[in-house]
């Protein structure tokens, strides 16, 4: 079905497809750099939460590249095939960066508390808010009124996405910089190392940013849409 305004979302997706060829890029480049240590991905976040005190925490072996997560509900730090054994310079710091959010969960960062709270509702406007919206636009033609109403909707439910998205900004530059604090504090990485980490950190946050304008220029498309049914 054809959605108004549509062209709005393009330049999000260029900067989400540049932004991803980034990460990837970054990362296999510092893949291939072996830290002066030599320590695993494993031994990183073990090192470091062990620093930290934190010792209710697992840290598990995940498939998949870039998959690498913190798990709060299960306080467990999850590794990629590429972290988890890798004693490369980027898998010492995604390690780390995901070591940064489990202190903040020990913490109680207020921002990933938030980024918690409003998931749950962030998952139905994901999966529903579009579907809804094209509704919403097909019913325009021969209901106007219930299908601004259902526009309404589709707009309430997309905001959560977007509020999850920027949300996750803070906790993610966050826990970057705990990261990048915590490896050379513990001499983790050493001298011009610690710069390869920043730059796989940096084109992580990039993805972030992406995501976040994707969402913004989407239920800005949406706004638009129900603005200009609003008046006809």
């Amino acid at each position: 079905m054809y959605m108004p305004y549509w062209w709005l979302v393009i330049p999000g997706m260029l900067l989400s497809m540049w932004a991803s060829f980034q990460v990837q890029g970054t990362f296999r480049k510092y893949a291939q750099v072996s830290s002066s240590l030599g320590m695993t991905g494993a031994e990183v976040a073990e090192a470091i939460l062990n620093r930290m005190g934190v010792h209710n925490v697992r840290i598990e072996h995940v498939a998949g590249e870039l998959t690498d997560h913190y798990d709060p509900g299960a306080k467990t730090v999850r590794l990629s095939d590429s972290v988890y054994g890798s004693n490369s310079l980027a898998a010492a710091a995604v390690a780390a960066h995901e070591c940064g959010h489990v202190l903040q969960d020990v913490q109680g960062y207020k921002f990933m508390n938030v980024r918690a709270a409003v998931f749950p509702v962030t998952q139905l406007g994901s999966n529903l808010a579009p579907w809804i919206m094209m509704a919403g636009v097909g019913l325009l033609f021969v209901a106007q009124q219930l299908g601004s109403i259902v526009l309404l909707i589709g707009i309430v439910l997309f905001a959560a996405v977007v509020l999850f998205h920027v949300v996750t900004l803070p906790v993610e530059f966050d826990a970057s910089s705990r990261a990048l604090k915590l490896i050379d504090e513990l001499g983790i990485l050493q001298g011009d190392e610690n710069r390869g980490a920043r730059k796989v950190l940096n084109a992580a946050a990039l993805t972030y940013v992406a995501a976040a304008l994707v969402a913004a220029l989407q239920l800005l498309q949406y706004v638009l849409i129900f603005m200009n049914s609003s008046r006809r």
